[in-house]
C-alpha cells in the first residue's frame, strides 16, 4: 500500500502500522523525482508494509520524526519505531532499507 500524505499526520500512519517505510521528498528536488517511481514499485512487492510519500517542506512534523537533513530521504519504522533512516538516490541502497523492514 503506498499513501501520499495531503495532512502532517504522519505519526498517526505510523501508529497504526506495524511496518511504514516514507520517502522524504520535495517538489524541487531532483533526486526525489528520480526515485518516486522506484519507491512506487517497491511498494507493489511488499503487502505488509505501508509505503508513504511526505513532502519535507510542507509537512515540518513529519519531517521530525526521522532526521531529515538532506533529500530524498527514506524512514523506516517498526513497531511505531524509527528502526533506520537513509539518505540516497541509489535505488539498491533503498532496497538494502525495506529489507531490514521485511527481516522482523
Amino acid at each position: 500500500m503506498i499513501l501520499e500524505l495531503e495532512q502532517d499526520n504522519l505519526q498517526e500512519i505510523i501508529n497504526q502500522n506495524e511496518n511504514v517505510v516514507v520517502q522524504y521528498s520535495a517538489t524541487w528536488c531532483g533526486n526525489c523525482r528520480i526515485m518516486k517511481p522506484k519507491f512506487k514499485k517497491e511498494a507493489t512487492t511488499y503487502e505488509h508494509i505501508t509505503f508513504v510519500l511526505a513532502d519535507a517542506e510542507k509537512f515540518p512534523e513529519s519531517r521530525k520524526l526521522a532526521n531529515v537533513d538532506n533529500l530524498p530521504t527514506f524512514a523506516a519504522f517498526t513497531g511505531g519505531k524509527l528502526k533506520n533512516q537513509v539518505q540516497t538516490n541509489k535505488y539498491d541502497v533503498l532496497k538494502e532499507l525495506i529489507s531490514e523492514v521485511t527481516s522482523n
